[in-house]
């Protein structure tokens, strides 16, 4: 029996260790900083403040790239606890400047690997939490009132059939944009990879400066087509959308990460939410219909809608190619550039350019005429070539200098875009031109 100094004392104890672990617990405000709209962010924030009922998820939105710099720019005073993106390699950027963090997550279920794809940062310092392949989407009921064909392929949305109903985001405004540039030029090579992106850019209805523009505008039927990350097609169909996706042969599948900033000044609030992104609970959260990103704990997918692809046992995932990394990294703004000079910032010289192409094709269809093949031939090579190499836009020291912080980079850097935009004016006058007079011929 106790005695009242026994009683007392082993009172105290228990007091002692309940204050001791409530206050560990994490509380208050937890920044994350995010490219993700608030149909992602908004669910996630409900069941991560569930779970954790003394913190408080502040979400501040800005684009990858603008999500970067703010978060180098504001290193001296941070007030920003996480980075949280579907875009790899501007993970990289934030590792090489050292603004992220080494954490290691105590969530289990999470596999090193999903078949040919790392999930986590070697180093520690991001985490995979979902998995994004890319691809195409399409308004079905568009579709078949425009009799457009399901697409397949990145070269199905050059056909003429395609002219005007292709929506894109700017790569350079979006990260997963981005990636699906990358992922063709890494498929198909540079040269190659470059004329199929501007095949299809002739038959663009328009390019976004954000990313859900293009998934909304496909949604609304306001354009037939999107080039966009999976779930975007997946959240729609969530909601009722008359929406089809397809991943291309040449496509990837990659990581969207979550990363604690370098000195964040909530960092047990930091942890909290890595844990819960990666736990059971959060991966769930994944499959709501308004999200639908594919979760990176197998067993989760027991739960998802009937349909919803698994990329542990779907066999296509399989066959998608590697995707580096380093390589995006290294000539990313290079690659966001001259995707801007030479087809956003003349997108309608393009578009009449491929026009004009389309009839010579249709005409020489119906009735043989070299003549006019050749100079619509020759029309096409001048509209795809580049104004660099692969080796100049990753390794040209010159190049680098120019967009990496060199001296004078302003100056060189407009330098730069100068010239492009000059070598595909000059490029697109001649082969106006020659389409122009290909055509005459079949007339």
């Amino acid at each position: 029996m106790l005695n009242r100094r026994t009683f007392t004392y082993a009172f105290a104890l228990a007091a002692a260790v309940s204050t001791s672990a409530f206050a560990q617990a994490p509380t208050g405000k937890v920044t994350v900083v995010t490219s993700f709209s608030k149909d992602v962010t908004d669910p996630i924030k409900k069941a991560f403040e569930k779970a954790n009922p003394g913190l408080v998820l502040e979400v501040q939105n800005r684009n990858t790239n603008a999500g970067v710099k703010f978060v180098e720019e504001t290193r001296s005073n941070n007030q920003s606890d996480l980075f949280w993106a579907s875009a790899p390699d501007a993970f990289g950027v934030l590792v090489s400047k050292g603004l992220l963090a080494a954490y290691q997550p105590k969530a289990k279920g999470i596999p090193e690997r999903i078949g040919r794809f790392r999930v986590n940062d070697v180093s520690g310092k991001y985490f995979g939490f979902a998995l994004s392949g890319y691809g195409i989407m399409w308004n079905d009921r568009y579709a078949k009132a425009n009799k457009l064909p399901d697409p397949k392929e990145w070269s199905d949305l050059a056909k003429p059939v395609f002219h005007n109903h292709v929506s894109i985001a700017s790569p350079g405004r979006s990260g997963t944009t981005h990636l699906t540039i990358e992922a063709i030029l890494q498929g198909e090579g540079w040269e190659k990879g470059w004329g199929t992106i501007k095949a299809m850019a002739g038959n663009f209805n328009q390019i976004a400066e954000r990313s859900f523009g293009v998934p909304d505008a496909v949604n609304s039927g306001q354009v037939g087509v999107g080039i966009v990350i999976d779930f975007f097609a997946y959240s729609a169909q969530g909601a009722g959308f008359p929406v089809k996706f397809v991943y291309p042969s040449i496509s990837t599948l990659v990581p969207a990460n979550v990363g604690i900033i370098s000195n964040a000044p909530n960092r047990a609030g930091a942890e909290a939410f890595v844990e819960f992104l990666l736990s059971p609970a959060g991966q769930e959260v994944l499959l709501e219909p308004t999200i639908r990103r594919l979760p990176v704990n197998s067993a989760v997918y027991a739960k998802a809608p009937a349909g919803f692809p698994n990329p542990f046992k779907d066999q296509r995932f399989n066959s998608m190619q590697d995707f580096d990394t380093v390589k995006s990294n290294e000539r990313t703004e290079v690659v966001d550039t001259l995707f801007d000079q030479l087809i956003s910032f003349q997108l309608e010289d393009i578009k009449a350019i491929t026009r004009t192409l389309h009839e010579v094709d249709a005409a020489i269809a119906k009735k043989a005429n070299p003549a006019a093949a050749k100079l619509a031939g020759e029309a096409r090579a001048l509209v795809a070539a580049m104004p660099i190499s692969e080796p100049e836009a990753s390794v040209d020291p010159a190049i680098k200098a120019a967009f990496r912080g060199g001296k004078d980079a302003k100056t060189r850097q407009a330098e730069f875009e100068q010239k492009w935009a000059a070598f595909a004016k000059e490029n697109y006058a001649k082969a106006k031109t020659k389409a122009e007079e290909a055509l005459k011929l079949t007339r």
